[in-house]
C-alpha cells in the first residue's frame, strides 16, 4: 500500500450519531457497486481503519459529499490511493489544459465541471481527515477557483480572436494587454475561500483596450465576455457547477453593466467610494486577465484605500462602520444553536473586520500593514505593535476554528450557510461530524472562542471615536447656544449637534405629555446623560434622537419606560433602532410602554420558545382574568408582546427570519388553540352540546407552512361532526346542527376581530374553505371529504398542501389528516396539473401584478413561484413519494431534491431563494404598512434590509433580488412551465 496515499495519511474523522443507519446506507451503495470496486474500497477501508469512520460519516451527515461518492466509485478509489497535493495540482493543471484547449463552450464546460467535483471531493476528505489544515484547505479552494476564471477567460477570448474581435499578440494568451481586468474580492482575493462559497470578482476594463478590432465597442464586448464568463462558471448542467459567481461588488450594481470601464470606476470611486469600499480593497487580487493592468489599477485606487494621515475623517468612518456591524445583538450576544458564525457575535466578520479596519487607518503610512490574508495581517499588526501577541494567537486560533465549522456547516448539502442547527439535537449531530462526541464539548469550544472574538472586538475603537478624551458631564439643557455641550456632542458622533442640542433643551424644557408628573421629568433629567450616550451608540445618532422625539411625543404613560431605559442603558440603542427602522414597533411601544418588559427578561435573548413554553405564559397571562373583556384584553396584549419582541430580535439579528416565521406561527397557534377552547365553554354554556360534537381549526396558508410575519392574517377552516341521528344541542337556547356551527364559528372570528382597548388580535381568512366565499363559515367533516375528492380544484389541492391541524382533540386530528393525505397522494397526470399550475401563476399575475422587483411575494421569480413549485411537486409525486410531503416550502425542497424529482442545483437556488425573501419580507412587514419604495424608504430601514440580505450596501441587495427573481423564474418555468 503507497504510504503516501491519501487513505495512510487520514488521522482525524466524524463520530456517528446511529451507526447502524450510518453502515446500512453504506452497505446498500457497496452493493450497488460494479463487484471490483466495491472489493477494492474494502480492501482499502481493510488496510487503512480510518477510512470507515469517515465514509460512515459522510454517509450519515452529508448528502452532498455522499452523492459524490456515490456518482463515481473509482474516482474515490483514485483519490483514496492518491497523494492529494500533486494530484490535485495535476488535476487542475490538466483540466485547464482541457478547457482552454476545448472544441466547444460545452467541452470547455464539462471540463471545469470534472475538475471542481473531483477537486471538491478530495478537498473534504483532506478537511475531514486531518491531513490539510484549515487553511490549506482554504488555499486549494482559491486555487481551484482562481484558474477555473483564468482558464474560462482564456477560452472565451480565444474564441473572441478566432471571430477577429480581438487580435492579441500571443494567441496562446489572449488575456494579455487585452485591457480587461478581473478582481477577485473577499475570501478569493485573500486567498482564503470557503467551501462552498461564491467567488466574489469586479470586472474592469479599459476603454481604449489596445488588442480590440477598430471596429469593435469596448463596453458592449466586454459586457458580453462578462457574462458569458458567469454563465461558464456557474450555470446548473447535469455535472452541476464550478462556482456560484457575485459581480454585485462593483460600484452601484443596481443600475451598472457587469463589467465597468476603469476610467468610470476610478472616478467613481474618487468620488463617491464607501468606507466598505475601501476595506473590500485591501483584499482585492487581479486573478485574472491583463495582469499587467490588474496591477496598474490597483495602483491607481490605492490613494482611495490607503490615506496617508489618520485624521479625524478616517477614524470616524471606521467608528462608524464599527456601529453599523454591531447591530445590537443581546448581552452576551452568543449561542449555540442557530448561531450564525460568520456575521453573528464573536464571528468570523468580526476577526476580518477586526483586521482589516486598522490596516485601513494605519496602512497609508505603514505599507507593511498591506497584505491580503486575514491571519497574516493579525500577525503583522501584532509584530508592528497595533495589537498584542497574545490578541493575534487568541484571534489566530478562533479564526481557524471557526473555519473548520464553516466548512463542515457547508459541507452537508454544497450551500452557502453560516449559521449552525437550530436544535440541540441537530447541533449534537452536527458536532460529531466535526468530530466532536457530543454537542456540549462543541459547544464548550465554539462558546470559548466566541467570547474571546467579542472581547476582542468590543474593544476595538471603543470610546471617542476621534481618540480623545471625553468632556467631563455637560449641561445637556444649555442648549444650541452652549459651545461646551456642542463640542461634547460632537466628540459622541453626533454630525449635526446644534440640531441635537436644541432637540435635547426642549426634552428638558418642553411640554410633553408624557412630562405631566414632576416625578417623570425629574427621573428624565436624570437619565439624559445615559440616553444621549446611548443614542449615539446607535448607526446613525442624529436620526436616532430625531426618532426618539417623535416618540416622546406621542408617549403618555412613560414613567415605567423611562426608568426602564435608565437602569439597562443597553436597551436605548436597540430602542433606537426600533424607533428608527420600524415605525410599527415603535407607534405599539407607545401605546403601551408595558411590551418592553419582555425585553430586560434574560430569556430574550436566548432560545426563541417553543410551543409548551409559550402556552405557559399565555395561561399564566390569562389565569386570573374575571371577565370575557379582561380575557380579551389580555390575550391582545400577549399578542402584541409576542409580536413586538419577535419583531425587535428580527431587527437585531439575533434570529432569522425562519425562526420567527415559526415563532410568529406558535404564537398564533397558542392564541387560536385558547380562544378555541374558550370560545367552545362559553358557546355551550349559552347553547349546550350537540351528541358527539367535534370541532378542528385547520390553518393553511402562512400558519399553516409556519412561515408567519408580524402582519400575516390567519388563514383557518373549521371542521366539525356530530352524532347526526341527534342533531340538536341540549341548551336552554338549542341549535339545529349545521345552524349551531356556523353561529358558534361567528362568535369564535369574533373573539379574534373584536377591537377592545388593545386593539384587534389578528384579521382572519376563511376563503380557503370548501367553495370559499360561497360555502357556509363551517364544514362538516364528510362535507369537506367528499368536497376535496371530487369537487376541489387544483388551486385549491395547491394550498391544502399547508393545511395543518391545530386545535382539536386526538381522535379527529387523525381522521382529518388521514382525508388530506389521502387527497393530496392521488395519482395525477403531471401533464394537467402542470397546466393548472401555469394558469394558476398567470392569475395572480393578472390580479397582482409581477412587475415591481419589491413586491417579492408577487413579482416574476417572487416568493408565489418558489410556493407553486413546491406545491406542483407535492401533487405530480405524492402518489409515488409521499415522503415528500410537508407544509413547509423549504423542507419540501429539500425532500423533493433528496428522492430526485428536483435536480439539486435548483434546489438549492430555490432555497436561497426562499431564505432572502423570508428575511426581507419579515423586515419588510415590520417596518412598512403599504408598498415598500427605496426612493422614499429612510436609510435605517435601507441598512436593516442590506443586513438582513448579507449585502455590503442596498444596491448590491437590490441588485442579488433581481438576479435571485431571474434565476426563480427560470426554474418555474423548467419545472412547470411558462406562466406567461
Amino acid at each position: 500500500m503507497n504510504s503516501s496515499a491519501l487513505a495512510a495519511r487520514f488521522v482525524d474523522g466524524p463520530r456517528v450519531s446511529a451507526p447502524l443507519e450510518a453502515e446500512q446506507r453504506l452497505a446498500d451503495w457497496l452493493a450497488d457497486l460494479e463487484p471490483g470496486q466495491a472489493a477494492a474500497i474494502r480492501k482499502l477501508a481493510g488496510h487503512f481503519p480510518r477510512i470507515d469512520p469517515i465514509l460512515l460519516g459522510i454517509a450519515e451527515a452529508s448528502p452532498y459529499l455522499f452523492d459524490l461518492m456515490r456518482a463515481d466509485g473509482s474516482r474515490l478509489i483514485r483519490l483514496l490511493d492518491c497523494d492529494p497535493e500533486p494530484h490535485l495540482a495535476r488535476l487542475i493543471e490538466d483540466s485547464c489544459d482541457d478547457v482552454t484547449m476545448a472544441p466547444s463552450e460545452a467541452d470547455a464546460m464539462r471540463s471545469l465541471r470534472q475538475m471542481k467535483t473531483e477537486a471538491a471531493l478530495l478537498i473534504a476528505l483532506c478537511d475531514i481527515g486531518g491531513v490539510w489544515p484549515v487553511m490549506r484547505v482554504t488555499a486549494a479552494l482559491t486555487e481551484l477557483a482562481v484558474r477555473s476564471v483564468q482558464s474560462a477567460l482564456r477560452y472565451l477570448l480565444r474564441q473572441e480572436a478566432a471571430r477577429g474581435r480581438l487580435s492579441p499578440p500571443d494567441p496562446d494568451r489572449p488575456e494579455d494587454n487585452s485591457g480587461l481586468i478581473v478582481l477577485a474580492m473577499g475570501k478569493m482575493g485573500a486567498g482564503e475561500l470557503n467551501y462552498s462559497s461564491d467567488i466574489d470578482l469586479i470586472v474592469f476594463f479599459d476603454a481604449a483596450a489596445p488588442t480590440l478590432a477598430p471596429d469593435i465597442e469596448p463596453q458592449p464586448f466586454f459586457v458580453r465576455v462578462t457574462q458569458a464568463l458567469s454563465r461558464m462558471l456557474q450555470q446548473r448542467t447535469g455535472e452541476g457547477y464550478v462556482f456560484r459567481v457575485d459581480l454585485r461588488l462593483r460600484p452601484d450594481p443596481a443600475s451598472t453593466q457587469v463589467a465597468i470601464s476603469t476610467a468610470s470606476a476610478l472616478h467613481y470611486y474618487e468620488r463617491e467610494g464607501r468606507t466598505w469600499e475601501r476595506a473590500a480593497m485591501i483584499k482585492a487580487y487581479p486573478c485574472a486577465g491583463d495582469a499587467h493592468a490588474g496591477r496598474a489599477l490597483l495602483a491607481e485606487l490605492g490613494p482611495f484605500v490607503w490615506r496617508k494621515h489618520l485624521d479625524f475623517a478616517a477614524l470616524a468612518e471606521v467608528h462608524d462602520m464599527k456601529r453599523q456591524m454591531q447591530t445590537y445583538r443581546g448581552q452576551n450576544g452568543v449561542s449555540v444553536e442557530g448561531h450564525n458564525v460568520k456575521i453573528g457575535r464573536g464571528g468570523i466578520r468580526e476577526i476580518e473586520f477586526f483586521a482589516q479596519t486598522q490596516q485601513l487607518i494605519a496602512g497609508g503610512r505603514h505599507p507593511e500593514l498591506r497584505v491580503r490574508p486575514t491571519l497574516e495581517a493579525l500577525d503583522v499588526l501584532a509584530s508592528s505593535n497595533w495589537i498584542t501577541f497574545a490578541a493575534r494567537d487568541e484571534l489566530s486560533e478562533a479564526y481557524r476554528f471557526l473555519r473548520r465549522v464553516e466548512h463542515r456547516l457547508q459541507m452537508v448539502a454544497d450551500e452557502q450557510t453560516h449559521s449552525l442547527p437550530g436544535t440541540a439535537e441537530a447541533v449534537g449531530r452536527f458536532a460529531r461530524f466535526l468530530g466532536y462526541d457530543g454537542r456540549e464539548a462543541f459547544a464548550a469550544d465554539l462558546l470559548g472562542h466566541l467570547d474571546i472574538v467579542q472581547g476582542h472586538y468590543s474593544k476595538l475603537f471603543e470610546g471617542d471615536p476621534t481618540g480623545t478624551v471625553k468632556l467631563p458631564a455637560t449641561d445637556y439643557g444649555a442648549g444650541p447656544e452652549d459651545p461646551r455641550l456642542l463640542e461634547h456632542l460632537a466628540a459622541l458622533g453626533f454630525k449635526k449637534p446644534i440640531a441635537v442640542a436644541a432637540t435635547v433643551k426642549q426634552w428638558m424644557t418642553g411640554d410633553y405629555r408624557v412630562f405631566r408628573t414632576e416625578s417623570t421629568r425629574s427621573a428624565f433629567v436624570e437619565f439624559v446623560p445615559a440616553l444621549i450616550a446611548g443614542l449615539a451608540d446607535a448607526e446613525e445618532p442624529d436620526d436616532a434622537v430625531a426618532a426618539f422625539d417623535r416618540f416622546l411625543q406621542t408617549l403618555q404613560r412613560g414613567g415605567r419606560l423611562i426608568s426602564l431605559l435608565g437602569q439597562n442603558r443597553d436597551l436605548v440603542a436597540l430602542v433606537a433602532l426600533v424607533l428608527g427602522a420600524a415605525p410599527r414597533l415603535g407607534d405599539m411601544l407607545a401605546r403601551q410602554p408595558r411590551i418592553m418588559d419582555g425585553l430586560i427578561d434574560p430569556r430574550f435573548f436566548g432560545a426563541m420558545p417553543d410551543q409548551g413554553e409559550l402556552s405557559q405564559r399565555l395561561a399564566a397571562t390569562l389565569g386570573d382574568a374575571d371577565s370575557y373583556e379582561e380575557f380579551l384584553d389580555r390575550l391582545r396584549l400577549f399578542g402584541q408582546e409576542s409580536l413586538f419582541l419577535i419583531g425587535t430580535r428580527i431587527l437585531s439579528g439575533t434570529v432569522s427570519a425562519s425562526q420567527a416565521g415559526v415563532a410568529f406561527a406558535d404564537v398564533a397557534e397558542g392564541i387560536v388553540d385558547t380562544v378555541h377552547r374558550l370560545a367552545t365553554e362559553r358557546f355551550a354554556a349559552q347553547h349546550g352540546r350537540i351528541s358527539g360534537q367535534q370541532t378542528a381549526i385547520v390553518a393553511m396558508g402562512k400558519l399553516g407552512g409556519r412561515e408567519m410575519t408580524a402582519s400575516s392574517d390567519l388563514d383557518l377552516i373549521l371542521l366539525y361532526d356530530f352524532d347526526h341521528e341527534q342533531p340538536d344541542s341540549d341548551g336552554t337556547r338549542p341549535l339545529h346542527g349545521a345552524h349551531y356551527f356556523a353561529r358558534f364559528t361567528q362568535r369564535l372570528i369574533s373573539a379574534f376581530t373584536t377591537r377592545t382597548n388593545y386593539g384587534v388580535l389578528y384579521e382572519v381568512d376563511m376563503r380557503l374553505r370548501p367553495s370559499g366565499r360561497a360555502g357556509p363559515l363551517a364544514s362538516r367533516f364528510d362535507s369537506f371529504a367528499h368536497y376535496q375528492e371530487r369537487e376541489a380544484w387544483t388551486w385549491e389541492h395547491m394550498a391544502l398542501t399547508r393545511a395543518r391541524v391545530i386545535s382539536t382533540p386526538p381522535d379527529f386530528r387523525a381522521r382529518i389528516e388521514r382525508i388530506i393525505r389521502e387527497v393530496l397522494t392521488r395519482p395525477r397526470d403531471a401533464a394537467a396539473v402542470a397546466t393548472d399550475v401555469a394558469d394558476m401563476r398567470r392569475a395572480v399575475a393578472l390580479e397582482k401584478g409581477e412587475d415591481e422587483v419589491w413586491d417579492l411575494k408577487y413579482a416574476a421569480g417572487g416568493m408565489v413561484d418558489i410556493d407553486f413549485i413546491a406545491q406542483y411537486l407535492q401533487l405530480v409525486y405524492a402518489a409515488s413519494q409521499p415522503d415528500i410531503l410537508d407544509v413547509s416550502t423549504l423542507q419540501v425542497l429539500d425532500h423533493a431534491a433528496r428522492l430526485g424529482v428536483l435536480p439539486l442545483s435548483s434546489a438549492e437556488i430555490l432555497r436561497a431563494a426562499a431564505r432572502l425573501y423570508h428575511d426581507l419580507t419579515q423586515i419588510l412587514r415590520l417596518c412598512v404598512t403599504g408598498r415598500f419604495n427605496p426612493e422614499t424608504a429612510g436609510d435605517d430601514l435601507l441598512r436593516v434590509m442590506s443586513r438582513a440580505g448579507d449585502a455590503p450596501d442596498f444596491s448590491s441587495l437590490e441588485a442579488r433580488v433581481k438576479e435571485t427573481q431571474a434565476e426563480v423564474r427560470r426554474i418555474f418555468q423548467m419545472v412547470v412551465g411558462s406562466p406567461g
